[in-house]
Protein backbone atom coordinates (compact mmCIF):
# COMPACT_ATOMS: atom_id res chain seq x y z
CA UNK A 1 0.00 0.00 0.00
CA UNK A 2 1.39 3.42 -1.25
CA UNK A 3 1.84 5.43 1.81
CA UNK A 4 1.39 8.62 -0.21
CA UNK A 5 -2.05 7.76 -0.95
CA UNK A 6 -2.97 5.95 1.55
CA UNK A 7 -5.90 7.18 4.61
CA UNK A 8 -6.47 6.51 7.73
CA UNK A 9 -10.25 6.78 8.70
CA UNK A 10 -10.77 7.74 12.66
CA UNK A 11 -14.77 7.69 13.18
CA UNK A 12 -14.23 8.09 16.86
CA UNK A 13 -17.31 9.09 19.46
CA UNK A 14 -20.66 10.11 19.26
CA UNK A 15 -21.73 11.62 15.75
CA UNK A 16 -18.19 10.83 14.73
CA UNK A 17 -19.10 7.51 13.21
CA UNK A 18 -22.03 9.63 11.34
CA UNK A 19 -20.26 12.35 9.65
CA UNK A 20 -17.43 10.22 8.38
CA UNK A 21 -19.49 7.93 6.74
CA UNK A 22 -20.66 11.01 4.58
CA UNK A 23 -17.30 12.26 4.05
CA UNK A 24 -16.01 8.65 3.29
CA UNK A 25 -18.76 8.85 0.18
CA UNK A 26 -17.83 12.24 -1.04
CA UNK A 27 -13.87 11.13 -1.05
CA UNK A 28 -14.94 7.22 -2.45
CA UNK A 29 -17.13 9.47 -4.87
CA UNK A 30 -14.07 12.05 -5.66
CA UNK A 31 -11.29 9.60 -5.70
CA UNK A 32 -13.02 7.81 -8.57
CA UNK A 33 -14.02 11.06 -10.20
CA UNK A 34 -10.47 11.89 -10.55
CA UNK A 35 -8.95 8.55 -10.38
CA UNK A 36 -6.79 9.52 -7.45
CA UNK A 37 -5.78 6.30 -6.82
CA UNK A 38 -6.50 6.50 -2.52
CA UNK A 39 -6.92 3.88 -0.46
CA UNK A 40 -8.50 4.01 2.75
CA UNK A 41 -8.14 2.13 6.34
CA UNK A 42 -10.72 2.54 8.66
CA UNK A 43 -9.23 2.24 12.77
CA UNK A 44 -10.07 2.45 16.15
CA UNK A 45 -9.43 5.68 18.18
CA UNK A 46 -10.76 7.74 21.03
CA UNK A 47 -13.20 6.73 23.41
CA UNK A 48 -14.37 3.98 21.10
CA UNK A 49 -10.80 2.87 21.40
CA UNK A 50 -10.98 3.07 24.91
CA UNK A 51 -13.80 0.90 25.27
CA UNK A 52 -12.40 -1.96 22.92
CA UNK A 53 -8.93 -1.70 23.82
CA UNK A 54 -8.20 -0.41 27.07
CA UNK A 55 -6.26 2.90 25.48
CA UNK A 56 -7.47 5.79 23.46
CA UNK A 57 -4.62 5.23 21.12
CA UNK A 58 -3.51 1.70 20.24
CA UNK A 59 -0.97 0.58 19.03
CA UNK A 60 -1.80 -0.39 15.70
CA UNK A 61 -4.31 2.88 14.91
CA UNK A 62 -0.92 4.99 15.91
CA UNK A 63 1.44 3.00 13.57
CA UNK A 64 -1.30 2.84 10.48
CA UNK A 65 -1.28 7.00 11.45
CA UNK A 66 2.23 7.13 10.86
CA UNK A 67 2.18 4.56 7.96
CA UNK A 68 -0.24 7.29 5.66
CA UNK A 69 -0.42 10.64 3.80
CA UNK A 70 -3.27 11.96 6.06
CA UNK A 71 -5.48 11.29 8.48
CA UNK A 72 -9.80 12.16 8.62
CA UNK A 73 -10.93 11.95 11.75
CA UNK A 74 -14.56 12.13 13.38
CA UNK A 75 -15.11 13.34 16.55
CA UNK A 76 -13.63 12.19 20.23
CA UNK A 77 -15.28 12.00 23.61
CA UNK A 78 -18.22 12.05 25.61
CA UNK A 79 -19.34 12.61 29.55
CA UNK A 80 -19.37 8.69 29.48
CA UNK A 81 -15.39 9.01 29.82
CA UNK A 82 -15.12 11.98 32.35
CA UNK A 83 -14.49 9.45 35.11
CA UNK A 84 -11.74 7.38 33.53
CA UNK A 85 -7.91 8.27 34.41
CA UNK A 86 -6.66 11.19 33.10
CA UNK A 87 -4.20 9.62 30.96
CA UNK A 88 -6.58 7.15 28.98
CA UNK A 89 -9.36 9.54 28.36
CA UNK A 90 -10.03 10.00 24.65
CA UNK A 91 -8.62 14.22 24.35
CA UNK A 92 -5.07 12.53 25.66
CA UNK A 93 -5.36 9.76 22.57
CA UNK A 94 -6.10 12.91 20.59
CA UNK A 95 -2.73 15.00 22.22
CA UNK A 96 -0.96 11.97 21.53
CA UNK A 97 -1.32 11.19 18.14
CA UNK A 98 -1.03 15.17 17.61
CA UNK A 99 2.57 15.08 19.33
CA UNK A 100 3.43 11.50 17.59
CA UNK A 101 3.11 12.78 14.12
CA UNK A 102 4.45 16.34 15.38
CA UNK A 103 1.28 18.02 13.53
CA UNK A 104 2.09 21.22 14.60
CA UNK A 105 0.24 23.30 12.23
CA UNK A 106 -3.32 23.70 13.42
CA UNK A 107 -5.19 25.52 9.83
CA UNK A 108 -8.44 26.58 11.23
CA UNK A 109 -10.56 28.33 8.06
CA UNK A 110 -13.96 30.85 9.58
CA UNK A 111 -15.36 31.14 5.74
CA UNK A 112 -18.96 32.88 5.66
CA UNK A 113 -21.12 31.36 2.68
CA UNK A 114 -23.63 34.17 1.98
CA UNK A 115 -26.70 32.09 2.04
CA UNK A 116 -25.88 31.72 5.90
CA UNK A 117 -25.54 35.07 6.90
CA UNK A 118 -28.37 34.68 9.00
CA UNK A 119 -27.49 32.42 10.98
CA UNK A 120 -24.33 34.21 12.24
CA UNK A 121 -24.35 35.41 15.62
CA UNK A 122 -23.28 38.84 14.44
CA UNK A 123 -25.23 41.33 12.09
CA UNK A 124 -24.83 40.04 8.19
CA UNK A 125 -23.62 43.47 7.43
CA UNK A 126 -20.23 42.84 10.11
CA UNK A 127 -19.65 39.22 8.21
CA UNK A 128 -20.51 39.14 5.12
CA UNK A 129 -17.63 38.39 2.80
CA UNK A 130 -15.93 36.81 6.25
CA UNK A 131 -13.06 35.00 4.75
CA UNK A 132 -10.40 34.15 7.53
CA UNK A 133 -7.87 31.85 8.22
CA UNK A 134 -6.36 31.18 11.88
CA UNK A 135 -3.28 29.30 11.90
CA UNK A 136 -2.65 28.00 15.49
CA UNK A 137 0.24 26.21 16.71
CA UNK A 138 -0.66 22.64 18.26
CA UNK A 139 2.34 20.67 19.45
CA UNK A 140 3.91 22.93 21.96
CA UNK A 141 2.85 26.06 24.66
CA UNK A 142 1.23 25.07 27.78
CA UNK A 143 -0.83 22.25 26.74
CA UNK A 144 2.86 20.18 26.11
CA UNK A 145 5.01 22.15 28.72
CA UNK A 146 6.15 20.67 31.40
CA UNK A 147 6.60 20.95 34.52
CA UNK A 148 2.37 20.18 35.47
CA UNK A 149 0.30 18.87 37.88
CA UNK A 150 -1.68 18.88 41.18
CA UNK A 151 0.70 19.24 44.24
CA UNK A 152 -0.15 19.90 47.83
CA UNK A 153 1.54 22.81 49.22
CA UNK A 154 1.39 24.29 52.27
CA UNK A 155 -2.05 22.21 53.60
CA UNK A 156 -3.55 22.89 49.84
CA UNK A 157 -3.99 21.24 46.62
CA UNK A 158 -1.86 23.72 43.97
CA UNK A 159 -2.20 23.10 40.06
CA UNK A 160 0.47 24.24 37.48
CA UNK A 161 1.16 24.32 33.74
CA UNK A 162 3.89 25.79 32.20
CA UNK A 163 3.72 27.82 28.85
CA UNK A 164 6.98 27.02 27.29
CA UNK A 165 8.39 27.55 23.21
CA UNK A 166 11.49 27.42 21.89
CA UNK A 167 12.88 29.52 18.96
CA UNK A 168 12.13 27.06 16.86
CA UNK A 169 8.91 26.07 17.46
CA UNK A 170 7.88 29.63 16.98
CA UNK A 171 9.90 29.91 14.04
CA UNK A 172 8.48 27.40 12.25
CA UNK A 173 5.06 28.09 12.89
CA UNK A 174 5.50 31.23 11.82
CA UNK A 175 6.97 30.14 8.65
CA UNK A 176 3.40 28.83 7.99
CA UNK A 177 1.67 31.09 8.22
CA UNK A 178 3.68 33.58 6.39
CA UNK A 179 3.70 31.15 3.20
CA UNK A 180 -0.19 31.12 3.44
CA UNK A 181 -0.68 34.45 4.13
CA UNK A 182 1.08 34.92 0.75
CA UNK A 183 -1.12 32.49 -0.71
CA UNK A 184 -4.03 34.76 0.25
CA UNK A 185 -4.13 38.13 1.54
CA UNK A 186 -0.61 38.82 2.69
CA UNK A 187 -1.74 39.94 6.16
CA UNK A 188 -0.73 38.52 8.95
CA UNK A 189 -1.53 39.37 12.11
CA UNK A 190 0.36 37.57 15.25
CA UNK A 191 -1.37 37.63 18.63
CA UNK A 192 0.32 37.25 22.16
CA UNK A 193 0.40 38.97 25.23
CA UNK A 194 3.91 40.24 25.26
CA UNK A 195 2.83 42.79 27.78
CA UNK A 196 2.81 40.44 30.52
CA UNK A 197 4.53 37.06 29.28
CA UNK A 198 7.96 36.44 28.67
CA UNK A 199 7.23 33.61 26.81
CA UNK A 200 5.34 35.96 24.00
CA UNK A 201 8.07 38.51 24.24
CA UNK A 202 10.09 35.78 22.74
CA UNK A 203 7.20 34.79 19.96
CA UNK A 204 6.88 38.36 18.98
CA UNK A 205 10.40 39.07 18.48
CA UNK A 206 10.80 35.62 16.75
CA UNK A 207 7.74 36.77 14.18
CA UNK A 208 9.92 39.99 14.18
CA UNK A 209 12.87 38.29 12.50
CA UNK A 210 10.71 35.55 10.14
CA UNK A 211 8.64 38.57 8.70
CA UNK A 212 11.96 39.51 6.71
CA UNK A 213 11.97 36.91 4.33
CA UNK A 214 8.28 37.68 3.37
CA UNK A 215 9.02 41.27 2.54
CA UNK A 216 5.32 41.57 0.69
CA UNK A 217 3.35 40.52 3.38
CA UNK A 218 2.15 42.89 5.99
CA UNK A 219 2.60 41.76 9.94
CA UNK A 220 1.26 43.39 12.39
CA UNK A 221 0.45 42.54 16.15
CA UNK A 222 -2.21 42.04 18.51
CA UNK A 223 -2.60 41.04 22.25
CA UNK A 224 -5.02 37.64 22.23
CA UNK A 225 -7.84 40.15 24.89
CA UNK A 226 -7.99 42.77 22.00
CA UNK A 227 -8.05 39.91 19.37
CA UNK A 228 -11.07 38.00 20.81
CA UNK A 229 -12.44 41.42 21.25
CA UNK A 230 -11.67 42.24 17.28
CA UNK A 231 -13.25 39.29 16.37
CA UNK A 232 -16.98 40.40 17.27
CA UNK A 233 -15.88 43.68 16.67
CA UNK A 234 -14.88 43.97 12.96
CA UNK A 235 -13.86 40.36 12.25
CA UNK A 236 -13.33 41.00 7.97
CA UNK A 237 -10.20 43.65 9.27
CA UNK A 238 -7.97 39.98 9.51
CA UNK A 239 -6.80 37.61 6.43
CA UNK A 240 -4.84 35.48 8.82
CA UNK A 241 -3.78 35.33 12.37
CA UNK A 242 -1.59 33.30 13.85
CA UNK A 243 -0.92 32.51 17.71
CA UNK A 244 0.29 30.12 20.46
CA UNK A 245 -1.65 26.67 21.25
CA UNK A 246 -3.82 27.99 24.26
CA UNK A 247 -4.75 31.39 22.43
CA UNK A 248 -5.57 29.63 19.58
CA UNK A 249 -7.75 26.87 20.99
CA UNK A 250 -9.78 29.55 22.48
CA UNK A 251 -9.61 32.63 19.05
CA UNK A 252 -10.84 29.87 16.65
CA UNK A 253 -13.82 28.40 18.53
CA UNK A 254 -15.18 32.19 18.73
CA UNK A 255 -14.42 33.21 15.07
CA UNK A 256 -16.63 29.63 14.18
CA UNK A 257 -19.79 31.07 15.67
CA UNK A 258 -19.20 34.48 13.08
CA UNK A 259 -20.17 31.59 10.52
CA UNK A 260 -23.22 30.66 11.80
CA UNK A 261 -22.37 26.90 12.90
CA UNK A 262 -19.54 25.15 14.35
CA UNK A 263 -21.17 22.45 12.37
CA UNK A 264 -19.51 24.31 8.99
CA UNK A 265 -15.87 24.15 9.79
CA UNK A 266 -13.11 21.74 9.31
CA UNK A 267 -9.06 22.10 10.23
CA UNK A 268 -5.93 20.98 9.01
CA UNK A 269 -2.91 19.65 11.08
CA UNK A 270 0.06 19.40 9.26
CA UNK A 271 3.25 18.41 9.94
CA UNK A 272 6.76 19.34 8.18
CA UNK A 273 6.32 16.40 5.45
CA UNK A 274 2.89 17.51 4.77
CA UNK A 275 1.42 15.11 6.56
CA UNK A 276 -1.70 16.15 8.10
CA UNK A 277 -4.64 15.45 10.14
CA UNK A 278 -8.49 16.62 8.74
CA UNK A 279 -10.89 17.08 11.07
CA UNK A 280 -14.28 19.13 11.72
CA UNK A 281 -13.71 21.71 14.64
CA UNK A 282 -17.09 20.23 16.60
CA UNK A 283 -17.28 17.70 19.40
CA UNK A 284 -18.96 14.25 19.43
CA UNK A 285 -22.05 16.29 20.95
CA UNK A 286 -23.44 12.97 22.06
CA UNK A 287 -26.54 14.41 23.06
CA UNK A 288 -27.63 14.29 19.17
CA UNK A 289 -25.60 11.10 18.25
CA UNK A 290 -27.96 8.43 16.30
CA UNK A 291 -30.06 11.06 15.64
CA UNK A 292 -29.31 11.52 12.22
CA UNK A 293 -29.31 15.22 12.21
CA UNK A 294 -25.50 15.84 12.71
CA UNK A 295 -24.18 18.59 10.30
CA UNK A 296 -21.21 16.79 7.82
CA UNK A 297 -20.53 19.76 6.04
CA UNK A 298 -17.78 20.03 7.86
CA UNK A 299 -16.17 16.96 7.55
CA UNK A 300 -17.07 16.81 3.99
CA UNK A 301 -15.06 19.92 3.69
CA UNK A 302 -12.14 18.75 6.21
CA UNK A 303 -12.03 16.06 2.95
CA UNK A 304 -11.45 18.98 0.70
CA UNK A 305 -8.66 20.70 2.94
CA UNK A 306 -6.88 17.24 2.77
CA UNK A 307 -6.95 17.22 -1.10
CA UNK A 308 -5.64 20.70 -1.23
CA UNK A 309 -3.05 20.88 1.54
CA UNK A 310 -1.49 17.14 1.90
CA UNK A 311 -2.50 15.52 -1.35
CA UNK A 312 -2.45 18.63 -3.82
CA UNK A 313 -5.37 17.78 -5.51
CA UNK A 314 -6.55 21.37 -6.27
CA UNK A 315 -8.84 20.65 -9.23
CA UNK A 316 -10.84 17.58 -6.56
CA UNK A 317 -10.30 20.33 -3.39
CA UNK A 318 -12.19 23.25 -5.78
CA UNK A 319 -15.08 20.56 -6.74
CA UNK A 320 -16.12 19.69 -3.39
CA UNK A 321 -16.11 23.20 -2.47
CA UNK A 322 -18.48 24.08 -5.65
CA UNK A 323 -20.76 20.84 -4.60
CA UNK A 324 -21.01 21.79 -1.01
CA UNK A 325 -21.54 25.93 -2.04
CA UNK A 326 -24.40 24.71 -4.33
CA UNK A 327 -26.11 22.39 -2.36
CA UNK A 328 -26.29 25.77 0.02
CA UNK A 329 -27.45 28.06 -2.30
CA UNK A 330 -30.06 25.26 -3.75
CA UNK A 331 -31.45 26.05 -0.02
CA UNK A 332 -30.64 22.55 1.40
CA UNK A 333 -29.58 22.90 5.72
CA UNK A 334 -29.56 20.51 8.17
CA UNK A 335 -30.74 21.50 11.85
CA UNK A 336 -27.79 23.45 12.87
CA UNK A 337 -28.13 26.07 10.00
CA UNK A 338 -31.45 26.33 9.37
CA UNK A 339 -33.34 29.51 10.34
CA UNK A 340 -36.45 29.36 9.43
CA UNK A 341 -36.68 30.94 5.90
CA UNK A 342 -39.37 29.34 3.76
CA UNK A 343 -36.97 28.35 0.99
CA UNK A 344 -34.92 26.61 2.95
CA UNK A 345 -35.47 22.53 2.63
CA UNK A 346 -34.09 21.12 6.19
CA UNK A 347 -32.66 17.42 5.74
CA UNK A 348 -30.54 14.77 8.22
CA UNK A 349 -27.12 13.80 7.75
CA UNK A 350 -27.22 11.06 5.41
CA UNK A 351 -29.63 13.38 2.88
CA UNK A 352 -26.71 15.97 3.43
CA UNK A 353 -24.18 13.57 1.95
CA UNK A 354 -26.20 12.55 -0.73
CA UNK A 355 -26.89 16.18 -2.24
CA UNK A 356 -23.32 16.80 -2.18
CA UNK A 357 -22.14 13.85 -3.87
CA UNK A 358 -25.24 14.77 -6.68
CA UNK A 359 -23.85 18.56 -6.78
CA UNK A 360 -20.33 16.43 -7.72
CA UNK A 361 -21.70 14.31 -10.77
CA UNK A 362 -23.19 17.50 -11.50
CA UNK A 363 -20.11 19.53 -11.23
CA UNK A 364 -18.27 16.72 -13.66
CA UNK A 365 -21.43 16.34 -16.11
CA UNK A 366 -20.96 19.77 -16.74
Amino acid sequence: MSQARKIVILPGDGIGPEIIAEGRKVLDAINEQYNLGLSMETCVFGGAAYDETGTPLPESTLNACRDSAAILLGAIGGPKYDKAPRELRPERGLLGLRSELGLFANLRPALLYPELAAASSLKPELVAGLDLMIVRELTGGIYFGQPRGIEERNGERVGFNTMVYSESEIRRIGIRAFEIARQRGSRLCSVDKMNVLEVSELWREIMIDVSKDYPDVELTHMFVDNAAMQLVRAPKQFDVMVTSNLFGDVLSDAAAMLTGSIGMLPSASLNEAGQGMYEPIHGSAPDIAGKGIANPLATILSVSMMLRYTLKEAEAADAIDAAVAQVLAQGYRCQDIATGQSEEKVINTTEMGDAVIAALQVGVDA
